[in-house]
C-alpha cells in the first residue's frame, strides 16, 4: 500500500504519530483535522480547521454522550463547513474563544475541563450563534441511524406494521 504525502513530505500516518507523541488533542493541518487517537479525520472546505475542531468540541459539550464517538459529532457539524455560513461560524467561534480568554484560557478548545467549557457556553447560550449550533445539532446528531441503537431507538415503525405489535408495551423501566 502506498501512502500519500502532504506538502511537506509527511504521510497522514506520520503526522498523526508525531502529533500523538506531542500530546496534541487534535491534529490540525492545511485543510484537514484529525483526532489525536486517529478515531476520525475530516477535511474542511470553507472553515479553518481550528474552527471545525472547536465546533466538534462544542457539539460534544452541548450534547454530551460518553457512548457516542467523536466521529458522529463530526458528521453533525459537517454541515456548517459551508461557504454560505462560514463567515458567521468563524465569527461565532471567535466570540467563543474571546469568552474563553476572558476566563483565563488560551481558547475554547484549549480549555481543559468540561465544566469550564460548559460555563463558557452558558455565558453564550442566548446568542444567535449558540442557538443556531444547538438547534442544528438536534437533527445533525440524533438523525444518524448509527447512533439510534445507543439510545434503544429502533427507527420508524410504520413500514414494519407500527409499534402496537412490535413491543409497544415492553417498557420495563417504569
Amino acid at each position: 500500500m502506498t501512502s500519500k504525502t502532504g506538502p511537506k513530505g509527511l504521510s497522514r500516518r506520520q503526522l498523526l504519530l508525531r502529533a500523538s507523541a506531542a500530546g496534541a488533542s487534535f491534529v490540525i493541518g492545511s485543510g484537514f483535522i484529525a483526532a489525536k487517537d486517529a478515531a476520525w479525520a475530516s477535511e474542511t472546505a470553507a472553515l479553518k480547521p481550528e474552527t471545525f475542531a472547536t465546533l466538534v468540541q462544542m457539539a460534544r459539550d452541548i450534547y454530551p454522550h460518553d457512548r457516542i464517538g467523536d466521529e458522529f459529532y463530526v458528521i453533525a457539524v459537517k454541515g456548517y463547513d459551508d461557504p454560505a455560513s462560514a463567515e458567521d461560524i468563524e465569527a461565532g467561534i471567535e466570540a467563543l474563544d474571546a469568552a474563553a480568554r476572558g476566563k483565563g484560557h488560551a481558547s475554547y478548545l484549549d480549555t481543559g475541563w468540561e465544566r469550564d467549557r460548559v460555563d463558557i457556553l452558558r455565558g453564550m447560550e442566548e446568542s444567535a450563534f449558540f442557538q443556531t449550533i444547538r438547534g442544528g445539532l438536534v437533527t445533525g446528531l440524533y438523525n444518524q441511524k448509527a447512533v439510534w441503537p445507543v439510545f434503544g431507538y429502533e427507527g420508524e415503525s410504520y413500514s414494519k406494521g407500527g409499534y402496537i405489535d412490535r413491543g409497544f408495551d415492553d417498557i420495563n423501566w417504569i
